[in-house]
């Protein structure tokens, strides 16, 4: 594939290969602990083999030429009018982290670049992360970096969500995209962003992920809303704790002590949901370790009602898919991943149940949704870096 890569690349770009680099991040899946990160709580992500390949090639001036190979034309832009691009249908996102690089004091170049991406856009698999991450190494590889620190290539990349795309955004995604490692599970904490990589092991079972293939058109406002509704629940419990600063520092045991202070059943709905996925979040750590998919599938599927029913993030897609695949010999847990309001769930699937399930959950999906559904059979994969001959 690089081969081919470079070859397009030449072919667009003109010149020769000499300068020529090639740099990769994944996309991700979360396996258990959503909408926890932007309250300071536990996320447990695995980096995938589906990725962003960027092929790079430094420029002697200040432009930056960018192309896809799943879309048509170059877009230009000159790093000296950084501000300029914050509205590109595609290439904003590499221009804020670009933005954010220089103010962080890295030498940044022109460059001609050329992406590849294998993570299905729209699917709440990260593509946005695995873009920002190898668009930061890449970046910071050519304008002289040599020893790259990853987590602050994924600081970067969230603080260029936040300041030039708008999005404020937590830090699973892009730090699971920078520092996934092959057959691990990444448990970080947000708040501290400490973090143990937790290997798993699949033993005849495989990650299936559905993807609804549903625009979604609501996840970016109710996003919002649900953070906001989370930082309302917070305002409330530090009435009786105030030494707490997120959600993510309460404990199921102090939530129900406390609870009777939150009159909105709403708000404590979204409240309950966060501090009570934390727990399943440290559940399924002791479960991986005692070798226990059993208990772990059992808590992907307590996390899918909790954010069906308490977090109201799900949607008829979603829960279509979940429900068809839990009807299902074989297979142990599944979930919505991601934002939600469409995206994809992850399924633990035992290997010879694959088949029966692409099968029926598609025809099933297909029945009701009235469109089809996508099924991707992933591997668990490093996080960014760069790719030597």
């Amino acid at each position: 594939m690089i081969s081919e890569l470079k070859k397009q690349f030449l072919d667009l770009f003109g010149g020769s290969d000499e300068g020529i680099r090639v740099f990769s991040s994944p996309g991700r899946v979360n396996l258990i602990g959503e909408h926890t990160d932007y309250n300071g709580g536990y996320v447990f992500p695995a980096a995938l083999t589906m990725a962003t390949t960027i092929i790079a090639r430094p420029r002697e001036d200040s432009i930056v030429r960018m192309a896809a190979t799943d879309l048509d034309g170059i877009v230009e832009g000159n790093l000296d009018t950084i501000d300029n691009y914050k509205d590109l249908s595609w290439g904003n996102y590499q221009f804020g982290v670009f933005d954010e690089l220089r103010k962080a004091g890295y030498n940044i170049c022109g460059a001609d670049m050329l992406y590849h991406d294998t993570t299905p856009h729209g699917g709440g698999l990260s593509s946005s992360a695995a873009i920002e991450i190898s668009a930061a190494i890449a970046m910071a590889a050519l304008g002289g970096a040599t020893d790259i620190d990853n987590i602050e290539m994924a600081k970067i990349s969230q603080l260029a969500e936040h300041n030039y795309i708008g999005v404020n955004c937590g830090i699973m995604d892009q730090f699971a995209s920078a520092m996934g490692k092959k057959n691990h599970l990444i448990f970080l904490d947000c708040k501290t962003l400490d973090y143990q990589l937790v290997p798993i092991q699949l033993d005849g079972y495989k990650l299936v992920i559905s993807n609804t293939n549903k625009k979604r058109s609501l996840a970016a406002s109710k996003y919002n809303e649900r953070r906001s509704e989370c930082e309302k629940g917070l305002e409330i419990l530090k009435s009786a704790m105030p030494e707490k600063t997120c959600l993510g520092e309460i404990t199921a045991e102090e939530l129900e002590q406390h609870k009777g202070l939150i009159t909105d059943e709403i708000i404590l709905n979204r409240v309950t949901h966060v501090i009570s996925e934390d727990d399943r979040v440290l559940k399924a750590i002791d479960a991986l370790k005692n070798g226990n998919l059993v208990e772990f599938g059992q808590l992907m599927n307590a996390s899918h009602v909790s954010l069906r029913d308490l977090y109201e993030v799900s949607c008829e897609e979603l829960d279509t898919l979940v429900d068809s695949a839990l009807s299902i010999d074989g297979v142990l847990g599944s979930r919505m991943t991601g934002a939600g309001f469409g995206g994809c769930t992850v399924s633990l699937v035992k290997d010879e149940s694959v088949d029966t399930f692409i099968e029926k959950v598609g025809k099933e999906y297909l029945d009701k949704i009235g469109y089809a559904a996508s099924f991707y059979i992933t591997e668990i994969g490093d996080g960014g870096r760069e790719i030597l001959d």
